[in-house]
């Protein structure tokens, strides 16, 4: 069935929702907004703010929009979901009150103790003396929090107590800072589709948030993802066996205690998850589909979408069997400007995409691209997203980094070792 679909963003995981839409049988008639120039190319773009819920609401109604997906955190923590739930207009995004599940890491670590969810200490810090009395009492490795929204910007984890300080004392000028236990172990994405009662998972990722090689470097928005992850075999016997704890422990009680609490949650819920000695413990939620492993996952997605975000907007997800996903695996590297994540050097031209784009298996989810005077140029600091796909993760990797020597912007950086742990030796 053919429907009309608002997609609100302007990066890559926008870019990589409405390719998954795109490939699906019935037409679907899709604009984003407000877009980016790779956007541009496949669907309409409009210049409408997808942060004012007045805005989104007056352009749902006078384009006779079916269904609107909200990309980013911003429109979420804005209300722009709430808004459009008012006017009677499907929405795949939770209200304001359950994206405080992200937009407030105090909030989020109420939910979890409320409906038990396995996550590590945290401390709320609302002074520099009150960061430094904790950061003493949890040492090193310290890891310290800006509590609201930070563009995946506001962690730090570090053995140096004065860079934790400093940058809760940063953060402290914007409001409160979580400092929280540090947990090792392999991290795992795993988005779950929630309807406010229902859960259906899709398949896990695991992402590359340092900007460097062998995770060096500042913490960024994400350099790079890889999808599925078979070393969860190994300790869980199967990934089927994996995704079931997750929605059992964590996924499961936190949205039944969204919903006591009347919040309830419609939407993508992101479980950031760590795998400790102890069990699977909570890093993170987010209250949207993360970036970048949202390119690694919709790649494999068989089942369609658009079926998925409709089933949750309105209340039926526990008609639709758990989501299939094609045996193929999927690796994504992030092409970013020079200096991010700083302040990035935009503006420069950014040429070689339809060569990459040639490279079997592969496609490209902009970022942050823009046009001017007719030529493609970088407007951000991740700017591109090179995804391939292919039988196994040797394939993988050697068309997706084929596919980034062809694309020339100057001072870009990337990791080069995405995914390469699951290359069998």
């Amino acid at each position: 069935m053919a429907v009309k679909i608002l997609v609100l963003g302007s990066g890559a995981r926008e870019h990589a929702i409405i390719t998954a839409l795109l490939a699906e049988p019935g037409q679907h008639d899709i604009v984003a907004a407000p877009g980016n120039a790779g956007i541009a190319l496949v669907v309409p773009v409009v210049g409408i703010d997808a942060e004012d819920p007045d805005a989104v609401v007056d352009f749902a109604q006078d384009g006779d929009i079916d269904l609107v997906v909200v990309g980013p955190e911003a429109p979420l923590v804005a209300g722009v979901a709430d808004a459009l739930r008012s006017r009677g207009i499907p929405v795949f995004g939770p209200s304001r009150e359950a994206a405080a599940l992200e937009g407030s890491k105090t909030f989020a670590k109420h939910i979890m103790a409320e409906a038990g969810v396995p996550t590590g200490r945290a401390e709320l810090a609302g002074t520099v003396a009150d960061a430094e009395r904790i950061l003493d009492e949890f040492g090193a490795p310290y890891v310290v929090k800006a509590d609201g929204l930070a563009a995946g910007k506001g962690v730090l984890v570090t053995e140096s107590r004065d860079a934790a300080l400093e940058h809760a004392r940063h953060w402290l000028g914007h409001g409160e800072v979580l400092i929280e236990e540090f947990l090792a172990g392999q991290e795992v994405s795993l988005f779950l589709l929630s309807d406010g009662h229902t859960v259906r998972p899709l398949s896990p990722a695991q992402d590359y948030k340092r900007l460097g090689d062998g995770d060096a470097g500042p913490n960024t928005g994400g350099m790079g993802a890889y999808s599925p992850l078979p070393w969860l075999d190994e300790s869980f016997g199967s990934e089927a066996a994996f995704v079931d704890e997750v929605i059992e422990t964590i996924a499961l009680p936190t949205i039944r205690q969204l919903a006591a609490e009347e919040k309830p949650f419609i939407g993508l819920l992101y479980c950031g998850l760590i795998l400790t000695d102890d069990g699977i413990r909570v890093i993170e939620f987010n209250a949207r589909f993360g970036d970048p492993e949202t390119q690694v996952v919709l790649p494999r997605l068989t089942t369609p979408l658009s079926e998925l975000l409709f089933a949750a907007a309105s209340g039926t997800l526990v008609d639709q069997p758990r989501p299939e996903f094609s045996s193929d695996v999927a690796v994504t590297v992030v092409v970013a400007s020079e200096n991010y994540p700083g302040t990035p050097v935009t503006g420069r031209v950014i040429t070689g995409l339809e060569q990459a784009e040639q490279v079997p298996g592969t496609h490209i989810a902009h970022a942050a691209t823009a046009v001017e005077n007719g030529q493609l140029v970088a407007s951000g600091g991740r700017v591109l997203s090179v995804v391939s796909t292919a039988p196994d993760f040797a394939e993988a990797r050697t068309r997706v980094y084929q596919a980034v020597d062809l694309i020339g912007l100057e001072g870009s950086q990337h990791r080069s070792d995405i995914a390469v742990k699951v290359v069998p030796e």
